[in-house]
């Protein structure tokens, strides 16, 4: 059983990110429930990369003094699965919001779906969705989005190492790809849509590995706070 020692010098917790809870909210409840269990009054505890809400997996989740480690984990190449769905964009590139915009889709083939990868393997350029926590001028980019202004977003350049369709459900793509630092995802759904001649958006996103990281070896939030009351 670990102590409050061990959690003061540093751990790294794997763990396995719920629906709709944000990289923050992680975070702040597993400093909490750390504090209760050793009664102390301040312990450092960060993540080595965001996930959205709508996302799922692996978060790593460091503490003590191992959230000096996070720049070095959060460099590291990571794996994702997940759907795409053709025929429609939203404004965030996911379920965030509603579709806003339909497209032709009976030109799509299972040999045009599984060749357009190629286009997005290798260094890409890429521009993150306005709906992303992102600053520009101070501000997060889904603070412009919601207040409907229009902002200038730059391009970006990122690397796709690998892309596999795993499924093809009528306008269903299921996908693996393993990426860099600072890959959108949601963003690579988008620009796949248009490669098309058509659209689509992202409906399902887990991230499955960090580095040598593995989503398998993680825990829910729910095991990690058991672990700390055995």
């Amino acid at each position: 059983m670990k102590t409050a020692d061990d959690y003061q010098a540093g751990q790294v917790l794997l763990i396995d990110k719920p629906l709709t809870w944000t990289s923050f909210q992680v975070v702040n409840k597993l400093r909490w429930e750390i504090r209760q269990a050793f009664n102390i009054k301040k312990i450092k505890v960060g993540h080595a990369g965001t996930l959205d809400p709508l996302a799922t997996g692996l978060l790593v989740i460091c503490t003590g003094k191992m959230t000096k480690q996070i720049d070095t984990f959060q460099g590291q190449i990571k794996e994702y699965t997940g759907t795409f769905v053709l025929g429609g964009t939203t404004p965030s590139y996911d379920l965030e919001s509603e579709v806003n915009e339909t497209f032709e889709t009976s030109h799509i083939t299972e040999d045009l779906i599984y060749g357009t990868t190629a286009q997005f393997i290798g260094d890409i350029e890429q521009f993150p969705p306005i709906f992303s926590a992102l600053k520009k001028d101070g501000k997060r980019l889904y603070e412009y989005a919601r207040a409907g202004e229009t902002v200038e977003i730059k391009s970006r350049k990122i690397n796709v190492s690998e892309f596999e369709i795993t499924k093809i459900d009528d306008l269903n793509i299921d996908f693996r790809i393993v990426c860099s630092k600072g890959t959108y995802i949601r963003s690579l759904a988008h620009d796949f849509g248009k490669a098309l001649q058509s659209g689509a958006h992202l409906s399902v996103l887990r991230r499955t590995k960090i580095g040598d990281f593995n989503v398998n070896d993680g825990d829910s939030i729910e095991g990690f706070i058991a672990s700390l009351k055995v």
